[in-house]
């Protein structure tokens, strides 16, 4: 095992997948919670035409320049679709899209172009469609860091003006902030997290990179602070797992199963976490329900009592029963455990007879008051 953790490229990988899990993962929060989840699928796309102007300028596949090009074609679409929405009518989701399909068919024309060129270095070039992650080395991890360092140091920086803005754009904008500068400033983060995977997931992937963690995250805590902490865990946890997997499984693509661990996790999270999940959603729903029958019964019980003038009247269970069309027996032993009814016997009929104790008679009116208040 130790072996196997030694090794150079598998430490390249791992270690790029964890660059690219938290620097996503913390990014990402400020696209789920603007809204923009589209956000990092048009700049993915967006970055490939960057990747061709980057190898066309420097004539060679090298990093810096490919990288560079990236960041500066994914910001350019993230302010087409801003200028798009902020000077027409077209809402957030149409200006992203006309930005991700300008961008993207740009790319795949410069792509083609210089496949068409015969340059020998154009080799692997296609592999920013889907990423390449075995061809990670130790100074494209360099690289890799500093952006992510970057990327973070700004987001402390600007932290409390980054969440206000997230939130509540117009309050932040009658307290005298520049909204639009920092809207862009956050568009441009989140290019530099595309930027940061382009070689791991590729363009087509990175998408799902920078949204999954966030929203996975964020059926765990109500807190942004939090939201981040857990988005950038669930981000190195996915990359550092699918890179794994794939040295471990022969053949099998690094940047896929990265994405799928982290759709893995969003899964989970939409299961099992507290509160929101939709197993606890479920769970909920059965209790509403229980709880509702039970309410149902004891007034009935109070309304029988009522006809009769007696509080103490001893219910039959069977017309209980009929009334409600249903067998009442847990319903019954339920509010029996609660102490608010209690099984009489009723001389000469041998069927079970219910009365509703003191707790019952005042939880029953209780009951009944809460809906004449509704209902008027």
């Amino acid at each position: 095992m130790l072996g196997f953790l030694s090794d150079y490229t598998i430490q390249n990988v791992a270690l790029g997948a964890a660059l690219l899990g938290v620097i996503s993962g913390v990014l990402g929060c400020f696209a789920v919670l603007r809204k923009q989840s589209l956000l990092g699928d048009t700049l993915s796309h967006a970055a490939l035409p960057g990747v061709c102007l980057g190898f066309i300028i420097a004539g060679a596949r090298q990093i810096g320049f490919i990288l560079a090009g990236a960041l500066v074609t994914g910001a350019l679409a993230a302010l087409l679709m801003l200028l798009l929405t902020r000077n027409s009518r077209l809402k957030t989701d149409a200006g992203l899209g006309i930005a991700l399909s300008v961008f993207f068919a740009l790319g795949v024309v410069l792509l083609t172009f210089i496949q068409s060129t015969g340059n020998a270095s154009q080799g692997g070039l296609d592999s920013f469609l889907f990423g390449q992650a075995a061809a990670i080395l130790r100074s494209d991890l360099w690289v890799m860091g500093v952006v992510t360092a970057v990327a973070l140091s700004i987001v402390s920086l600007l932290w409390k003006e980054f969440k206000l803005v997230s939130f509540d754009p117009v309050f932040a904008a009658s307290l005298g902030y520049p909204v639009l500068v920092l809207e862009v400033a956050l568009t441009v983060m989140i290019a530099l997290a595309v930027v940061v995977g382009l070689q791991m997931v590729g363009v087509v992937l990175m998408a799902a990179m920078v949204i999954a963690p966030a929203a996975a995250a964020r059926q765990w805590s109500g807190r942004l602070e939090t939201m981040v902490i857990l988005s950038a865990l669930i981000g190195m946890a996915s990359g550092i797992s699918g890179a794994l997997v794939s040295a471990l499984g022969p053949g099998l693509a690094t940047g896929p199963l990265i994405v799928l661990a982290a759709s893995a996790a969003v899964a989970v999270s939409l299961l099992f976490a507290p509160g929101r999940g939709l197993l606890w959603e479920i769970i909920r729903r059965a209790r509403n329900r229980r709880n509702l029958r039970g309410k149902r019964v004891l007034t009935t019980l109070y309304r029988l009592a009522a006809h009769h003038h007696d509080s103490g009247y001893p219910s039959e269970q069977g017309m209980v029963d009929a009334y409600h069309g249903v067998g009442t027996t847990p319903v019954l032993k339920r509010l029996q455990a609660r102490g608010l009814v209690e099984p009489v016997t009723h001389i000469p009929e041998t069927t079970p007879h219910w009365t509703l104790t003191q707790a019952g008679i005042e939880e029953a009116e209780s009951i009944l008051t809460n809906l004449g208040k509704q209902e008027s």
